[in-house]
């Protein structure tokens, strides 16, 4: 991705975004991946005003082409679906090893599965009026 796309805008990029995203929310699952959610504090909202999303993939998901070409199925995915997201929410995917043989439409189907259920979710806590990180409780409840 060029640096200059509006997907660059779209990641989550700093270490400490990545932390605050984990300390704030629960893992949640899906079935091919695991991910966080939290809404954004007012006071880092200047930065990119809609979502961002950030991509984990591990030594232990196999070898470096392997990982590599999980995480273009997945940004491939996440860049069809990210318009679905319209508050100011960091979200991090961990997919597991089995995104590799699975099936392209299945895949795409269940990153939107997940980013509508991040949006309802969010919708039906207050979403960005409450201006700030959604609370472990509310980050921790089950997607419909």
């Amino acid at each position: 991705m060029a640096t200059g796309s509006s997907n660059a805008l779209l990641r989550l990029r700093r270490h400490a975004d990545y932390g605050r995203v984990y300390n704030a929310s629960r893992k949640q699952f899906s079935k091919q991946m695991s991910f966080f959610y939290a809404l954004r504090p007012a006071d880092r909202r200047s930065d990119t005003p809609g979502p961002r999303i950030g991509l984990t993939v591990g030594k232990v998901l196999g070898k470096a082409h392997e990982r590599n070409r999980i995480k273009r199925r997945v940004r491939e995915c996440i860049r069809r679906h990210a318009g679905m997201l319209t508050f100011p929410v960091d979200v991090i995917l961990h997919p597991r090893r089995t995104v590799l043989e699975q099936d392209a439409q299945a895949l795409d189907r269940e990153v939107a599965q997940i980013f509508r259920g991040i949006q309802i979710a969010l919708s039906k806590a207050g979403g960005a009026s409450q201006g700030g990180c959604a609370s472990r409780a509310e980050a921790g409840k089950p997607l419909p």
